[in-house]
């Protein structure tokens, strides 16, 4: 079975009936693992998406994060990532809305910052993912059948 990170951003975190939704989503697709609600500091932030570091929309990015609490979980079930980045729907709001209109991102994201949700993009990415909100998380300890 394939783990992920999934990471609630600050306005949804603000909207209580669209965090409800978003987590019982969550618990009706796959096994949580781990869960927990973050601060994300604009130093944590910019190690989390360090990759993104000078790009235009970085430091509009970090801010954000850091604007509030987020909720993070640690996702497991078959083809997690996958099944994980479908429910989000596309990282842009405009496509989102138009494409797949009831995806988390259609439903709940206000921009392409503010988009709702954050998916690890591979098993490589959540793993280090993970390890930056989940420092205690054992891999190792997770059953593959689970």
């Amino acid at each position: 079975m394939e783990i992920t990170l999934a990471l609630i951003k600050p306005h949804v975190m603000r909207n209580t009936i669209a965090f409800a939704a978003i987590k019982q989503l969550i618990k009706d697709n796959f096994t949580i693992l781990d869960s927990k609600e973050v601060y994300i500091t604009k130093g944590l932030s910019e190690l989390f998406y360090a990759e993104h570091k000078g790009k235009f929309f970085y430091n509009r990015l970090t801010t954000f994060m850091a604007s509030g609490p987020c909720y993070a979980f640690i996702l497991q079930s078959k083809d997690c990532i996958a099944k994980w980045r479908t429910l989000m729907g596309p990282t842009k709001v405009f496509k989102a809305v138009h494409a797949q209109p009831g995806c988390i991102r259609a439903l709940y994201g206000l921009s392409d910052t503010r988009n709702a949700c954050h998916g690890s993009d591979s098993q490589t990415a959540a793993l280090k993912e993970i390890a930056i909100l989940f420092p205690d998380f054992i891999k190792d300890n997770v059953s593959e059948n689970s």
